[in-house]
């Protein structure tokens, strides 16, 4: 299902929201095979501009779909990129030029002469005359037809960074700080990063006939509201494109969700006052006026644009009372459910008691990061826990730690007499490959192994740590994630059938999930996915009428309070044993190799965000706790 609302008072530029990014994408995949059918009937050609990066990803797919399913011909079309990294060879594995061919390029009859990126290989002597050049052949073309954009964390489009003008042709640019660091899970770090890089400008974008930006994820959604609600300026390049003619930004709700109309419609206009948005607003209101809800009076409603919900709902007393009353209702210190107790009022059913709980965790240790103290409250109360890894997080171990490793099991071969041609055979070979291939152990399958296996080792002792049975440790290796590299496959029926054994072997009556749709590598997003199609299987079975799917987020975000339905205290304590639980992933303590742009240790993060969740309850009015973990349900 889409929304589709066009240039309300404060968006400055239209926007189409969409379910979801294969929808959004599908969306601009047809639109574009429609201009080129068009074309191709005509004999004229088609100038298109493409962009790189994971925004347009399931866009190429979806073009490839076509021109194989429907025969769709991109022999008459002609292709401007937007950027390239400079200095950097086409055929490098970072380069645009080898994500243009791997993704589309090579699946299309496209003629190789039509095509057009960037050279990284210039020379500086040449870069002026050869920017200009570019630009001048897309002119020659009578201009881009259609160009597609996705958005970058600073508002970028294409390379042009915060600074860019509007009369900027294509030229070589500086990389901004966080577009590097956005980039350093693609090149093994921030400091292999190219510093500058060739981009097509805010002029040649501008003269483009149809602009379509694509922005997918809940990290987008700040930069897409300055963008699109926010002045024009050079700040913020994206901006720029609310004096297009024709650009639509295609959003998924992740995306949008901070938009006006969204985040706060009651500023926007008439809305449909819901229970959630009730609770929303008054969660804002306090906020605004740094009251506890309790306090809020009607004058407090009337003068921040609230005067609909006072109509709708009655008095401010009264709605204050239901919504701190519904806020306190999440909090619980029985994550399973108290037993022998009156549950109406609570998040969690009092019978069964003990409970079978699965906690799914995309990572290996994801688990103890993101709902740690919840984990610890469950083996304390006498449930029946597993926990189930669905991937090994094997790209995600350091070189040397594999090396050190080979060295103890090699040591300990020696030391003990035990297997010793066959170990020191193994030892040598991959040790041997680590040498030959500094900083790139994981294009050897071996090395992979090694390192999912002290993954398997940190999350096991982890679980020992948490009270957890050794029976109960699954390690799923969901196929999906094996690749290597940081792109995975998509997930097929081999990753949905492994969680499909194991809930029928367990038949839980509480599954907890990542829902933390913030993760920069996606792949907690891809296990969600599992997870939900593996649910839509056995939603008929009948152990599922008596389970319930909480969703917990990780070190990247936490839920806002108003989507909160189970809070659970953690103790001074029991943040402390918490800690210590995260600390036995080793591999992933100091500096990991997937930091994010964040520079804090995960166990740093995830204690801030615990805590920051705890302040805002206690700043709503309710009880004043060390930290909270919160959790959102599922319905299946």
């Amino acid at each position: 299902m889409t929304e589709s609302v066009l240039r309300n008072h404060l968006e400055k530029v239209s926007t189409r929201i969409f379910e979801d990014r294969d929808e959004g994408s599908s969306f601009v995949a047809r639109e574009i095979a429609a201009l080129i059918k068009e074309k191709n009937k005509l004999d004229k050609y088609t100038v298109l501009g493409l962009a790189t990066g994971s925004s347009p990803l399931l866009l190429y797919k979806e073009l490839i779909k076509i021109h194989k399913e429907e025969g769709l011909s991109f022999k008459n079309v002609i292709t401007f990129n937007l950027d390239e990294y400079y200095p950097m060879n086409p055929g490098d594995a970072q380069s645009y030029n080898t994500f243009m061919h791997e993704n589309l390029f090579a699946h299309i009859d496209i003629k190789p002469e039509n095509i057009n990126i960037p050279d990284g290989t210039i020379s500086m002597d040449e870069m002026d005359a050869y920017c200009r050049a570019y630009d001048n052949k897309i002119n020659s073309l009578g201009g881009l037809d259609i160009q597609v954009l996705g958005i970058g964390r600073t508002g970028h489009i294409g390379f042009n960074e915060p600074g860019s003008q509007i009369a900027d042709g294509t030229r070589m640019v500086y990389l901004n700080d966080i577009t590097r660091e956005d980039a350093a899970k693609d090149f093994g770090g921030k400091e292999n990063v190219p510093r500058t890089a060739i981009t097509m400008g805010v002029k040649t974008i501008m003269k483009a006939n149809k602009v379509f930006l694509m922005g997918w994820g809940e990290s987008k959604a700040p930069i897409v509201k300055e963008a699109t609600e926010g002045p024009v300026t050079g700040e913020v390049p994206a901006s720029f494109l609310q004096n297009h003619d024709d650009v639509l930004f295609v959003l998924d709700k992740g995306a949008a969700s901070r938009l006006s109309r969204i985040d706060t419609p009651w500023l926007t206009g008439e809305c449909e006052w819901t229970e959630h948005l009730q609770k929303k607003a008054l969660i804002w209101l306090s906020h605004q006026t740094g009251k506890p809800i309790l306090k809020l009076t009607e004058v407090d409603y009337k003068e921040w644009g609230l005067k609909s919900l006072l109509e709708t709902a009655g008095s401010a007393y009264d709605l204050n009372i239901e919504i701190h009353n519904r806020l306190q209702q999440t909090i619980t210190g029985w994550p399973g459910g108290k037993p022998s107790s009156d549950d109406k009022t609570r998040p969690e059913r009092s019978a069964p008691f003990p409970k079978r709980a699965i906690i799914f965790s995309p990572h290996p240790d994801d688990d103890v990061i993101s709902m740690g103290g919840t984990f610890l409250r469950l083996v304390d109360q006498g449930h029946d826990v597993h926990v189930a890894y669905q991937t090994s997080g094997n790209i995600a171990v350091f070189d040397d730690d594999a090396h050190r490793f080979m060295d103890f099991l090699n040591g300990f071969s020696k030391k003990f007499d035990v297997c010793q041609p066959e170990i020191q055979k193994i030892y040598d070979e991959i040790t041997g490959y680590l040498k030959s291939h500094p900083d790139n152990g994981n294009g050897s399958s071996s090395v992979l192994s090694v390192k999912g296996l002290i993954r398997q080792g940190e999350a096991a002792a982890a679980c020992r740590f948490s009270g957890v049975k050794e029976e109960n440790v699954h390690f799923l290796d969901l196929p999906f994630y094996e690749t290597g590299s940081v792109e995975k496959q998509p997930i097929s029926s081999k990753d949905v059938d492994i969680i499909v054994n194991l809930l029928r072997e367990v038949k839980p009556h509480q599954i907890y999930a990542a829902g933390d749709l913030q993760d920069p590598h996606g792949t907690h997003a891809v296990c969600l996915q599992a997870i939900f199609r593996a649910l839509e299987e056995v939603k008929s079975e009948e152990w599922t009428k008596d389970c319930y799917v909480w969703l917990y987020r990780g070190a990247w975000q936490e839920w806002d309070v108003e989507d909160v339905e189970m809070a659970v205290p953690i103790s001074p304590d029991e943040l402390k044993t918490k800690r210590m639980a995260i600390f036995k992933h080793q591999s992933q303590k100091d500096v990991p190799v997937f930091p994010g742009t964040d520079s804090r240790e995960f166990w740093e993060r995830a204690e801030d965000r615990n805590r920051e969740t705890a302040k805002l309850y206690d700043q709503l009015g309710l009880t004043e706790y060390e930290a909270i973990e919160a959790f959102k349900r599922y319905h299946f």
